[in-house]
């Protein structure tokens, strides 16, 4: 693949980037028109947008070139988001779609939590750990679709509450461990088609079991109080950084 790159690798990544910021924005409209739509339920909708984004902006980390600028580069699409959570949030500019289709009772000063930590984590994940990292893979996968299949399982199907927080689910913290393991061995094959990753049953292994940590963490009281977007990223880097 490297050798298919162009010479000036720095204008290609911040074309790649371009791309990347591009269909991360454009999938934020689309979830933005179906919560003014009133497609889905507004929770639905919230996490819906949670699973997607994060998910979608990885299959374009391959794209980028080898090159040391290619994760700060990459990173300038959640980045932006950042700065639109921050602005939203402390009301500076006003966007009722974007409020409506990402917070939980559709008022713009929970973007300062929630979707703020969202944002920081993927930014941090691809700047920091970049796409040869299990560990990245194992953050954003239980972050997008664990915590985001937790919510959407757990509030539809969740009979079975927890002995030690009735705010949870049996379905749901299963749907969670699930969901991040399911989609952390999927971006594993993925990016081991570009030899970013070596794949192995030992690296299936550990994905387990950063997925169930993460399922159990945000299955307690304090990560209600704190915020599932902070507490999974964070324990995912935790117990990624000693098992992966």
């Amino acid at each position: 693949m490297a050798s298919m790159l162009p010479e000036n690798q720095f204008f290609y990544d911040v074309c790649v980037a371009a791309l990347a910021s591009g269909v991360a924005l454009s999938l934020l409209r689309f979830w933005e028109e179906m919560a003014n739509a009133r497609v889905f339920e507004q929770k639905l909708n919230r996490k819906l947008v949670h699973v997607s984004v994060g998910l979608v902006f990885m299959l374009f980390w391959p794209l980028f070139s080898p090159g040391h600028q290619a994760p700060v580069l990459a990173a300038l699409a959640p980045g932006i988001n950042i700065f639109r959570m921050l602005l939203l949030g402390l009301g500076i500019i006003r966007s009722d779609a974007m409020v409506k289709s990402i917070s939980r009772h559709g008022d713009y000063r929970e973007l300062l939590k929630g979707p703020l930590y969202y944002a920081c984590t993927i930014t941090m994940a691809t700047m920091f750990l970049w796409r040869t990292s299990p560990i990245a893979i194992a953050t954003i996968c239980n972050l997008c679709a664990g915590d985001g299949f937790a919510d959407i399982i757990g509030r539809r199907f969740g009979r079975q509450k927890l002995p030690y927080n009735h705010n949870k689910s049996f379905e749901g913290s299963i749907a969670m461990a699930s969901a991040g393991f399911i989609a952390s061995v999927g971006y594993m094959y993925y990016f081991s088609m570009f030899g970013f990753i070596e794949r192995s049953w030992g690296l299936v292994l550990s994905f387990l079991i950063v997925s169930v940590a993460s399922a159990i963490v945000e299955s307690l009281p304090i990560s209600t109080e704190l915020d599932d977007n902070l507490t999974v990223p964070l324990t995912s880097l935790f117990v990624g950084s000693i098992v992966l």
